[in-house]
Parts: C-alpha cells; sequence; structure tokens
C-alpha cells in the first residue's frame, strides 16, 4: 500500500454557508446547510462532485489494496453458477449467473413427471435438457448505468410472463408482459409502480401497486392483460398517511389479501380471488397499537383463517377463525409466550410453517393442524439463521429451506415433511479453499448501564488467536430500529477481514427485534437513546474485556443504522478509530419535521412526532447526529457513503453532516454515487468494487491493510 503524499492532496471542499431559520415549538434553528436539499441545483451537484474528487485523492493510495480485495471477493466466488431449482407448476424455475456478467439471468426446465419433486442437480457446464431463458437481466440493463428488478411472476399455466424494471434507483418500476408461448405479443407497460406486481390466479390479469408523492404505496390495482392501463381497476385505496399497502394472494389462490399497517397498527381486507370487481371485506378492524397478518388453510374441509396478532400478547398468539366470520370465536392454536417472539405463519395444504425468534435465534417450526403441536426444525450450531425459501406449491412433500451462519455459507436443504430428513441440495461455493474449521462464531453479552444484557455475536480466523486472548482490530457492526434484526450470515467479502485478522463483531442493541417485541420497544419513540448507549456500552465491553482497544476499533452501520453511528461518534468518539456510515439517517430531525418529504409520515410512528409534539422535538433534537456534532471534540476518521437518487434516506443527510464535521475540524470523506438508490450500486462487480473500496478504507484505519 502506498502512503498518502501530503501534497497531492487537495483541501477538503467548503460547503458554502446559506443560513435558512425554521422555529417549531419556539425553538429557532439556523441550518446552515439545508440549500443542499435543493437536488436540480447546479451548485449542490458541483458540491458532491467535488466531494466525489476529495474523496477519491484522499483514497488513492488505497487503489491497489481495493483492488486485491475485489480480487479476493471475485477470487472466492463461483461466477458463473447456478441457484437450486424451486418446482412450480409443470416447470422447475431458477437462476444463472454468468461469468463477466453484472447481472443474473432467469430460467425454466421442464419437470420430468408429476411426482418428481426432487430438483435437478443443475451444471454451469452442460445444458439444460429443455432450458428456456425468461429474462437476462444483462440484456434488459444494456445502454444503462443502473437497473433494478422489482417484480418477476409467471403466470400458474407457464404461458406468460412480467417482469418490472427500475433504472435510475428511485424504486420506481415499469412493468412489462410476456408471452412465452411465442404466440402471441403483448404490448402491455405500466409506469409509476411499486415493486412485488404479480399475476391473478388465473393469470388473465396483473396485480400491482403505486405510491403517493411521499413514496408510500397507497393504491393496489388490477390490470387486465392487453387492456389500456389507464382503463385498469382500483381496487383498494388506503388514504391515511401512516399506513403502507400490499397485496398477493393466499398460496391456496382461495383469497386476494390486503394488507394495510403502520409500524404499530394493522389492518386486513379479503376479497375472493374468482370475484376479484368485488367488495373486500375487513378481518379485524384496525386499532391502534394491534398488529396481525392474516393467513388461509382447509381444516377438516372448513374455510379457515389463522392470524397472528399481538392483541394483548406482546410476543404475539396464534389464533383460528372461521373465515366465514373472521370476527367471531376465536381459537388459541399457539398461546402467547413472554420471551419467543413468533414472527409469521405460511400454510400449505396438510401442515403449516412457524417462525419464531427465542433467544436471540430465528427459529422454524411445523405446526400441525389437528393437534397444534410445533415441531421444531434443529440444527447444531450455536449461531445460525434460517428462514423458507422458494415454496410457492399448495401442497408439496418438501419445505425449502435456506440456512447459513458467519461461518457456514449459504446452504439450501428440502426438509421431508414425512420423515423429518433434511435432505442438502447446495452449499454456497467459496473458492479458494475455504474451510470453516479456520473461523469460529461465538455469543457474549455486554451489561448496559442500565443493567441489561445486550448479546454481542463475534467471528474471527483462529489462526490469529482467539477472540479475547489480546487486543485485536476489530469491526463492530450495528442497526437497532424498526425490529430489525441482524442475524448470523455468510459474507465472501468478510472473509477479507478476518484473513487479516480483523474480528467482525455485532451489537444487538435495542430497537432491533433479537430478543423479542420488547427489546424493540425499549429502543424506539422516547425510548431511542437505549439504542445509541447500548452500541457504546458494548464497545466499551469489548475494550474492558481486552478483545479490541480504540485505536483498533471501526464502527459500522448502515440507514436507521447510520443515525446509530452518527449519534455514537457524538456520545463517545473517543472510543472509535473510524466510522463508516452507509446511507445514514443522521438529519433525522429536519427530516421528520417535514411532512412532505418521503415516508415522513409513516415513520412517525417509529422515532415520534416533533411536529406536532414539543416532547419528541426536544427528545430528537438531543441525539440527531448532525444537531449534536461537538466542537473541541476529537471525532474519528469518518466515511459516509450515499446515493443521489435514494429515496428513503435522502443525500443531503450525509452531505450535511459531512460539511457540519469539517467545521469541527473531523477527518470526513463522503461518497455519493450519482447513479444509485438506497441499496447502492447496481451490478453484482459494480457492488463488490464499492465494498472493496469500504473495507479498504476500514483496514487502512484499522492499520491491518
Amino acid at each position: 500500500m502506498t502512503a498518502i503524499d501530503p501534497a497531492s492532496v487537495p483541501a477538503p471542499p467548503v460547503a458554502a454557508a446559506k443560513p435558512q431559520r425554521r422555529t417549531h415549538h419556539g425553538d429557532t434553528v439556523e441550518d446552515r446547510y439545508e440549500w443542499m436539499r435543493a437536488k436540480d441545483d447546479t451548485a449542490v451537484i458541483e458540491h458532491l462532485e467535488a466531494e466525489n474528487s476529495y474523496t477519491q485523492a484522499r483514497t488513492a493510495h488505497l487503489e491497489g489494496l481495493r483492488e486485491r480485495i475485489f480480487d479476493e471477493i471475485k477470487g472466492r466466488t463461483l461466477e458463473t453458477d447456478l441457484s437450486v431449482p424451486t418446482r412450480r407448476g409443470r416447470w422447475w424455475y431458477y437462476g444463472r449467473t454468468v461469468e463477466g456478467q453484472q447481472y443474473g439471468i432467469q430460467c425454466r426446465a421442464p419437470i420430468s413427471s408429476p411426482d418428481d419433486w426432487t430438483p435437478p442437480v443443475l451444471s454451469p457446464d452442460a445444458p439444460v435438457p429443455g432450458e428456456q431463458v425468461l429474462l437476462d437481466g444483462n440484456v434488459e440493463a444494456e445502454g444503462h448505468d443502473f437497473f433494478s428488478l422489482g417484480s418477476f411472476d409467471v403466470s400458474n399455466d407457464g404461458t406468460r410472463m412480467l417482469y418490472a424494471v427500475d433504472l435510475a434507483g428511485d424504486e420506481r418500476y415499469t412493468i412489462r408482459v410476456r408471452d412465452l408461448s411465442g404466440k402471441t405479443r403483448f404490448d402491455d407497460e405500466i409506469p409509476e409502480t411499486a415493486a412485488g406486481a404479480e399475476f391473478t390466479p388465473d393469470g388473465a390479469a396483473i396485480l400491482y401497486s403505486t405510491v403517493d408523492d411521499a413514496w408510500r404505496p397507497d393504491t393496489l390495482w388490477l390490470h387486465t392483460i392487453g387492456e389500456d392501463p389507464a382503463s385498469d381497476h382500483r381496487l383498494f385505496h388506503e388514504p391515511d398517511e401512516r399506513f403502507w399497502l400490499g397485496g398477493g394472494f393466499t398460496r391456496s389462490e382461495k383469497y386476494l389479501v390486503i394488507g394495510l399497517g403502520s409500524s404499530i397498527t394493522s389492518e386486513v381486507h379479503l376479497l375472493d380471488a374468482d370475484d376479484l370487481q368485488g367488495t373486500p371485506r375487513v378481518v379485524w378492524p384496525r386499532r391502534e397499537g394491534v398488529e396481525y397478518d392474516v393467513d388461509h388453510a382447509v381444516v377438516d374441509g372448513e374455510d379457515v383463517l389463522y392470524i397472528l396478532h399481538n392483541d394483548g400478547a406482546r410476543d404475539f398468539e396464534l389464533v383460528s377463525v372461521a373465515a366465514s366470520e373472521p370476527q367471531g370465536r376465536r381459537t388459541v392454536v399457539i398461546p402467547h409466550r413472554a420471551g419467543t417472539r413468533l414472527l409469521g405463519l405460511s400454510t400449505f395444504r396438510d401442515w403449516a410453517v412457524v417462525g419464531y425468534r427465542r433467544e436471540g435465534l430465528a427459529r422454524l417450526g411445523l405446526l400441525d393442524y389437528t393437534t397444534g403441536d410445533v415441531d421444531e426444525i434443529a440444527f447444531d450450531e450455536p449461531l445460525y439463521t434460517v428462514g423458507t425459501a422458494g415454496n410457492p406449491e399448495w401442497a408439496p412433500p418438501v419445505l425449502r429451506l435456506s440456512y447459513g451462519s458467519f461461518v457456514t455459507p449459504g446452504t439450501v436443504y428440502d426438509l421431508d415433511v414425512a420423515t423429518r430428513e433434511l435432505h442438502l441440495r447446495k452449499r454456497q461455493p467459496v473458492l479458494g479453499g475455504y474451510d470453516p474449521d479456520d473461523y469460529a462464531q461465538a455469543r457474549v453479552w455486554a451489561t448496559a448501564q442500565d443493567g441489561t444484557r445486550i448479546p454481542v455475536s463475534l467471528v474471527w480466523k483462529r489462526s490469529f488467536g482467539e477472540a479475547g486472548e489480546s487486543a485485536r482490530a476489530m469491526h463492530l457492526y450495528g442497526y437497532g430500529s424498526y425490529e430489525h434484526s441482524i442475524d448470523p450470515g455468510f459474507s465472501v467479502a468478510r472473509l477479507s477481514e478476518l484473513d487479516r485478522g480483523v474480528v467482525f463483531a455485532v451489537a444487538h442493541v435495542r430497537g432491533g427485534g433479537e430478543m423479542g417485541r420488547q427489546w424493540y420497544d425499549d429502543g424506539k419513540l422516547l425510548a431511542k437513546r437505549n439504542s445509541f448507549t447500548d452500541f457504546v456500552d458494548v464497545a466499551r465491553h469489548l475494550i474492558d474485556e481486552g478483545y479490541t482497544e480504540p485505536a483498533r476499533l471501526v464502527a459500522e452501520g448502515g440507514s436507521a443504522g447510520g443515525l446509530l453511528m452518527g449519534a455514537v461518534t457524538n456520545l463517545a468518539p473517543e472510543l472509535f478509530a473510524g466510522v463508516l456510515a452507509d446511507v445514514p439517517f443522521v438529519d433525522a430531525l429536519t427530516t421528520i419535521l417535514d411532512p412532505s418529504l418521503p415516508l415522513t409520515v409513516i415513520e412517525w410512528d417509529e422515532w415520534g412526532d416533533p411536529l406536532h409534539n414539543p416532547d419528541v422535538y426536544e427528545y430528537m433534537k438531543g441525539y440527531s447526529p448532525y444537531e449534536n456534532v461537538r466542537d473541541g471534540v476529537a471525532y474519528p476518521r469518518i466515511l459516509a457513503v450515499t446515493s443521489l437518487n435514494d429515496t428513503r434516506v435522502l443525500y443531503v443527510e450525509p452531505a450535511k453532516w459531512v460539511a457540519r464535521l469539517r467545521e469541527v475540524g473531523a477527518d470526513a470523506l463522503l461518497k455519493c454515487e450519482m447513479v444509485a438508490g438506497h441499496g447502492g450500486v447496481s451490478g453484482r462487480y459494480n457492488a463488490w468494487r464499492e465494498r472493496a473500496f469500504e473495507l479498504a478504507w476500514l483496514l487502512d484505519v484499522l492499520d491491518a491493510a
């Protein structure tokens, strides 16, 4: 690695100060950098480009390291590969990747017989008999800097395909239809849709949703194939700005389920799938604070709705009701158990799968309709993640599972439901001689300042010694919002850190969902500071226990986890050598005060409503990172990464934050992708290069390159 030549590094960009004032609840704030919100202002674009040039110059000495990390990621990845086929109807559906190509290819091949439930073992080097290429993302992306597939579906009879693409990164997709028999040309084109469109069971129409000006999915539509989209039938509209809308058909294809939800309240409506022009009927009318999900099964010849809810059951309870009278008698199927958070239910013809979380780990169990018993699917590793994947059929004899851990690459199993045998279908190949026994994972516990025990996950390479034996370079990740859990998962890119002696750690702070609903409640609204102090307490624990030291500790978080990064940087800058903030939500108060911005009103259930509540205003002002950058503080090195077209966390937040940090002398860099969205750049090679850039910076801070 080449050292920086100070003479070659330009001065950092200095954002112009153009003070704007806002007043709420008698408090006037002068914001010098709010002008950067004007995305179409040439001065804004010029400033972002100057930031990119500065970041490029400041990190030029890392170019060789970036290339090595990119080559390591690429060298460990089987670039030409196929997914495990999933059976639907008369076809096996699967995806291909091809060496040198950025995007996946969607394919299918015919099943050999109706009784064939063992997926064919496909070879990337051999042709697949009868293979049809349905959609080649590389062809669709030609001539575009960004490409994202938001919807993809094939009709039940296998004759029609729909797909929807976003070519800007703003998560607005255009739906198109193809005839897979080659007999008909469809000119259907529906622009400005949300992701997740699907066919009706008969394949004659498309179910899709659109968003309002705040990017909130608010309207569900039915488009008859071959007709003008201007005449599409509006199935449902949700006027309440706090609620998202979504729709989909039950696996049984009996009902269309229309789900409405805020962060804390749900409402579900049903339509008979064979009468989509009818009037949706509500399952349970919405009640503030009550959340529920609905699925359909046929038990003893009767249509039954299984409802997972939190009405008087903080960690949720499962009940069944008659589909004809959903607001009638409830039969408890799985009672509420404090500490076991029920997450979801997937019903099949003869059984159901229950997802739940216990002791900080996601788990799955098979539900017997007759007895109500749940048979947990057991795994040996102390830390792992498991979920269902690719199970479109109503009456399969097997259940497709996805599994992995920090040391076990992504794995696909088929569970024989009758025998409870797990059949390994594929494990993600990791080239270059990867041996999971060379690595170790463990969970330790840190004590927060209020006495709460915080779980911390660790993974490291054994050849550098066991974690905790000596102070090591450490990469500490955190999120802590929306009840989202950071589960143990494998990463090829992470090996480039572990193989250089870095210990990777996850602080499972409050605000996430790792330890149940109470864990989430204790890290949101007026308890949000717990997320930040938990992360700081975890860092202090790891330092005090000899796992690492401040000069060898880098923190990372993205989106709401970027808010976490900004907050802990203000709270305890002395604990970290560096902070990597990806699309960071660091100007939270400004955003949540403005209901005209995308998603703001929806977010009030998560953060509080500072526009109308002075207590929430004061609380958020006390932690919002941009508001609380401190003078006279030695901040760690900071890299903020954002995207110009991000509609979830606008580029202006990290841009303002970096400008403010520079005012107090912080070494802060901003990297803004000029053609990308909230998830960053598109294309796998581009994504690898982006991660190589971040890891090279991180390793440089840790002096572990």
